[in-house]
């Protein structure tokens, strides 16, 4: 378990090792530097050292605005991650089934509660942190398929930790952060799509249940959940004053014998079910009532910026993962009698790929931070999902060009990363709804049509 008070107590200790190698290396370099008249690999340095490592290296760790923790977590994650190549993934997306090798050794060494509190066994840290564990797996080759398997226990059980009881956060936050059990996220309708405002199904009070009726459609790992966090409507939109009245929250056992799950065939993240569901008549424990009645929607919002970060790291990932992939690629084909590399055709779309990915890094990890200290941070969060979702998706695209038809074989997995890069365009917000609350929000326009 990684928490505050350990990464304090780790800190000379771990930070030790590391600081001696990046001594050793500057002093290497630095030679070579001066034994070559001042440049280093054809760049003038004038015994600088770089601050940035190679996009060829496997999850670098030596980001110069990174805090204390935020590398301990890279390296920490990194170090699990190592066990997973790309021939894992590849493998459970061809098996269709859930990475559960992955999620244990994740489980294992206490990281699913990274933001929860330590008393019920989190870690206690921030979005931070938490951004840099999905960025790391997703960068390591797990993609979306390997963050969508954690995805909810880093930040999902928030509503629960802000506005349960005593009762509730024992029973539910403790065996989820374990990895006893498995949690999925219902909110989106067939009917509705992103005007969540606007839910239509419903829980009607009966003694002491509530009975649910309705669907649900793209819950995520609803295969392998035992509980689903859900959203319903508690009482109708016309009996309301406003449309974000009425809703209420719900964090229960997901019962099969009332709820019929349906897998729902798609592109990529093959390994990580997506599903819609029906019930009727599903009979709730009024106990895992979340908050007050009707009160769920303000409850939810509470996790949107935080998702649009994490989902936005996620995205960033997959973006250097392709990079890497490309650039060694680039070194190490030879067409003509020279490597492919040399030619601009093929270096610049990856240089200006390297610069997209490095602006939108920036911009998540201030979002983070921003969420971290208290701001609201709508835009910032909103923007920076943007940012990366399209940095991602133009260097996963690039990757795939530059090893031409190779670049369609699964052999070389470049085509998995774009088939995945799709879902962080398109989910939890569609960049035509994140212009229209930048221009709104920000620019100050009137509310577009």
């Amino acid at each position: 378990m990684i928490s505050r008070k350990i990464l304090r107590g780790l800190r000379v200790a771990s930070l030790r090792p590391s600081l001696n190698n990046l001594a050793s290396r500057v002093n290497s370099d630095l030679g070579s530097t001066l034994a070559s008249g001042g440049h280093k690999n054809g760049t003038l340095s004038e015994g600088r050292r770089g601050v940035h490592g190679q996009a060829t290296e496997y999850l670098p760790n030596n980001y110069p605005d990174f805090t204390e923790s935020q590398s301990m977590v890279r390296g920490a994650i990194a170090d699990v991650c190592s066990g997973f190549d790309d021939g894992y993934w590849s493998q459970i997306e061809s098996e269709h089934r859930f990475p559960s090798e992955f999620y244990n050794a994740v489980a294992k060494d206490g990281w699913l509660g990274i933001c929860l509190p330590e008393k019920y066994g989190g870690s206690d840290l921030g979005v931070s942190e938490a951004a840099v564990m999905t960025q790391t797996i997703s960068e390591s080759g797990g993609g979306m398929a390997g963050a969508s398997s954690v995805h909810i226990n880093i930040f999902g059980l928030e509503p629960v930790r802000k506005f349960g009881t005593e009762e509730q956060k024992q029973r539910m936050l403790v065996p989820l952060i374990n990895g006893k059990e498995r949690a999925c996220f219902g909110v989106t309708e067939p009917n509705t799509g992103l005007d969540t405002l606007k839910l239509q199904s419903r829980a009607v009070k009966d003694g002491d249940h509530f009975v649910l009726s309705g669907s649900k459609i793209w819950i995520s790992t609803a295969q392998v959940a035992e509980k689903i966090l859900i959203l319903v409507r508690t009482t109708p939109l016309e009996e309301v004053s406003k449309p974000s009245q009425g809703l209420s929250l719900f964090y229960t056992d997901l019962d099969r014998s009332q709820v019929d799950i349906t897998e729902i065939p798609k592109m990529g993240r093959a390994a990580i079910d997506s599903n819609q569901l029906f019930f009727d008549g599903w009979r709730v424990p009024k106990e895992d009532l979340i908050g007050e009645v009707d009160n769920g929607f303000k409850m939810i919002m509470h996790g949107m910026n935080a998702e649009r970060i994490l989902i936005g790291a996620e995205a960033l990932g997959l973006g250097y993962a392709a990079l890497r992939k490309a650039s060694i690629y680039a070194q190490e084909r030879s067409v003509f009698g020279r490597p492919i590399g040399q030619n601009q055709a093929i270096q610049h779309p990856l240089a200006e790929s390297w610069m997209q990915l490095e602006a939108a890094r920036l911009m998540i990890y201030q979002a983070a931070k921003l969420y971290d200290a208290g701001h609201a941070t709508g835009e910032y969060a909103n923007a920076a999902k943007y940012l990366a979702a399209e940095a991602a998706f133009h260097a996963c695209e690039r990757a795939i060009m530059v090893h031409g038809g190779m670049g369609y074989a699964k052999e070389y997995h470049v085509e998995r990363y774009l088939r995945e890069v799709f879902i962080p365009r398109i989910a939890p917000v569609s960049r035509e709804m994140i212009f229209n609350y930048i221009g709104e929000r920000v620019l100050g326009l009137p509310k577009s049509k």
